[in-house]
């Protein structure tokens, strides 16, 4: 009888321990969707309705910026967008596949600032801390008319 209490203990103890296990990689996940969610939610804001206040509403108390050509914090975002408002009114930024490891989000972007143009292939990171969006990185590569190959960037 002791044998049986015993492995009796131990099965709900191993199903236990793989629940937990299990209820800890969903809420990860949910927390990695979540911050998928608000990167998304900012991108559109930012980029393609060009809405800085709408955008900003998805970062945290600090934006450090790692762009060379933007600067850090809240003012620095509000004029890249109103470059882009000014300059490229009609750009609009097709993302093509997002990618979430952690506090990370990676995004890969068609942006086209003018109509009928291919635009440049974009790879965005983003971190977040607490669900806001803290700091950006991209690496930015133009989509050339005569490729090498024939495969495509996106």
């Amino acid at each position: 009888m002791p044998l049986i209490i015993r492995s009796v203990t131990m099965v709900a103890a191993s199903v236990l321990m793989l629940s937990l296990v299990g209820g800890a990689a969903m809420a990860g996940s949910a927390q990695e969707e979540a911050n998928r969610k608000a990167v998304l939610a900012f991108y559109d804001k930012a980029l393609n309705q060009k809405d800085a206040d709408g955008a900003l509403a998805y970062v945290g108390d600090r934006y450090t910026q790692h762009n060379p050509n933007a600067a850090d914090g809240p003012e620095g975002f509000r004029k890249f967008i109103g470059f882009l408002r000014e300059k490229f009114p009609n750009s609009h930024s097709e993302i093509k596949r997002s990618f979430v490891d952690g506090d990370y989000v990676i995004l890969h972007v068609n942006a086209i600032r003018e109509p009928g143009t291919k635009g440049n292939a974009i790879v965005d990171i983003f971190k977040l801390e607490s669900g806001k969006i803290v700091e950006h990185w991209d690496v930015v590569q133009p989509i050339p008319d005569n490729p090498a190959n024939n495969n495509t960037m996106f």
